[in-house]
């Protein structure tokens, strides 16, 4: 396979990443939109949606593979991509995966009243999918500058999720009949906080693409989850 051509479809696997990135970006802030509306219509919607995503990550897997197994020789770098292009699509996959949960938590809740206001959580939505969207930005550049950087911003959702995991536990105290609620509201804060785990993975996975160090970026804060 000529460089040229080597080049054109490891461009056309990042582009296709970028679309699978929007659209897990998508579904996770819709199936928060929907949890805080109760839409539950919108909610099937988003839960049937996954197979989409997972079907565009099969069909960048299969690429990828492909092109690993018609090029000879390959340079080193190029498998780092490739192998850090399948890594990525999988993350994503997931990404989905937590998007398709919260939807059918709202499907689980239907038109019962929220047992708190939803504000912290959807705020938890807007900084992971941001974290997520800049970090699958930089992946594609090959930005591990920017990647270093990205997952420190982790701490403000586990700092969001350790204040709604607090709340709701109150609430459960204070009110057993709200424990199913509040027991589905605390998985929907721990797939957001997943979420922002995972972009630690795609960084990861950029800074090994550019300079061959696989190395865990370590992020947490031990004390603060006490």
């Amino acid at each position: 396979m000529p460089r040229e051509t080597l080049d054109r479809r490891i461009n056309h696997l990042l582009e296709e990443i970028l679309v699978l990135d929007s659209m897990v970006e998508d579904s996770i802030l819709q199936s928060i939109d929907v949890l805080k509306k109760q839409d539950t219509e919108r909610a099937r919607k988003i839960y049937s949606f996954d197979k989409v995503i997972n079907d565009k990550r099969f069909e960048i897997e299969n690429d990828c593979i492909t092109t690993i197994a018609t090029q000879q020789p390959i340079m080193a770098r190029d498998l780092r991509l490739l192998a850090s292009i399948l890594e990525v699509a999988a993350e994503l996959e997931r990404m989905g995966d937590y998007a398709k949960g919260i939807a059918t938590i709202c499907l689980r809740i239907g038109k019962e009243p929220h047992i708190k206001p939803l504000i912290d959580i959807p705020r938890m939505a807007e900084l992971s999918v941001n974290m997520l969207h800049r970090s699958v930005g930089a992946f594609v550049r090959g930005d591990s500058e920017t990647a270093r950087q990205i997952p420190g911003e982790d701490d403000l959702v586990d700092s969001l999720f350790n204040q709604v995991y607090r709340e709701l536990v109150t609430i459960m105290f204070g009110n057993p009949a709200a424990i199913d609620q509040a027991n589905y509201l605390m998985w929907v804060a721990h797939n957001l906080e997943r979420v922002a785990d995972r972009v630690t993975n795609i960084c990861e996975r950029t800074i090994y693409t550019q300079t061959g160090e696989l190395k865990e970026i370590d992020t947490s804060d031990d004390e603060s989850r006490l």
